[in-house]
């Protein structure tokens, strides 16, 4: 399926692929209360798409339509040129569609390694008796995937703590070890809830360091929801700004920085 939209160039020279992922007219409530308001914008092959906006705007709500934890209730989903049915979680994986989460959603007493590795599940085809015996098929996969894993582990320079039960890590190690997981999936489109929260300046100088390269050397596709301004201007192609569930801009970081609507709603205070 071709992408619906030819590439472009970014300001800083980039080229940027056709729309893999678009959200047309995206309305979401809870109950009385709409989370999420008439909202449209695209996500490019090969491009770091940020969301952005106070507390309570609906960032999360968007995050967790895109990879099926929500189906809204009017608009629609496109992927790759395709309206998407609801889905489950799974079968958006399935897709191609990876994440991390805001609240670090890992195996605590489980090795890095291991915890790595259940980001291969989607991969794993072999039968509940190859898997027993460990041989044919699911031999071949184990091998496989392990390899996958540890180029992963190698790329995020976490190498020295692959065998360390995860419950022993410092907080910023295991934000680390939830992005190797994600990638471990070989998604086309990774999501990012909060990378960098909670992060010291030496760990949020990592964490941009490997999602820039994730996008650059990977050619993986980023959306994320940050709310350092100083990253998002930084590492961002493009940036959809949210305020209570509506769109208030959409465009470059310095269209986006220079837009009087989300100067107003930084300024003002949290809506939570």
């Amino acid at each position: 399926m071709k992408d619906s939209v030819e590439p472009y160039v970014t300001p800083d020279g980039r080229t940027i692929g056709g729309v893999m992922m678009e959200m047309r007219n995206i309305t979401l409530r809870f109950g009385g209360v709409e989370a999420i308001k008439d909202i449209s914008f695209d996500i490019r092959q090969g491009e770091i798409r940020a969301i952005i906006g106070p507390n309570g705007a609906g960032k999360s709500s968007m995050l967790n339509v895109i990879s099926g934890f929500y189906n809204p209730q009017e608009g629609e989903v496109w992927f790759r040129g395709e309206k998407r049915p609801p889905m489950k979680p799974y079968q958006v994986a399935r897709q191609g569609v990876a994440r991390t989460f805001q609240n670090i959603a890992l195996f605590n007493g489980m090795s890095v390694l291991d915890n790595v590795m259940t980001g291969r599940l989607r991969h794993m085809k072999a039968g509940l008796w190859s898997q027993a015996l460990w041989k044919g098929r699911a031999e071949r996969e184990e091998v496989e995937n392990r390899e996958a894993v540890e180029k992963i582990i190698d790329f995020l320079e976490i190498q020295s703590i692959r065998k360390t039960p995860v419950g022993r890590l410092p907080y910023g190690l295991k934000k680390r070890v939830e992005l190797a997981r994600a990638l471990a999936a070989g998604p086309e489109l990774l999501l990012l809830d909060e990378p960098m929260a909670g992060m010291n300046v030496e760990e949020k100088e990592d964490m941009s360091r490997f999602i820039l390269d994730v996008n650059d050397e990977f050619g993986t596709t980023i959306a994320l929801i940050e709310h350092d301004m100083g990253v998002v201007m930084d590492l961002s192609d493009r940036v959809v700004v949210m305020d209570y569930g509506r769109k208030i801009g959409d465009g470059t970081p310095d269209e986006v920085r220079n837009n009087p609507d989300v100067i107003d709603a930084y300024l003002g205070v949290a809506h939570d």
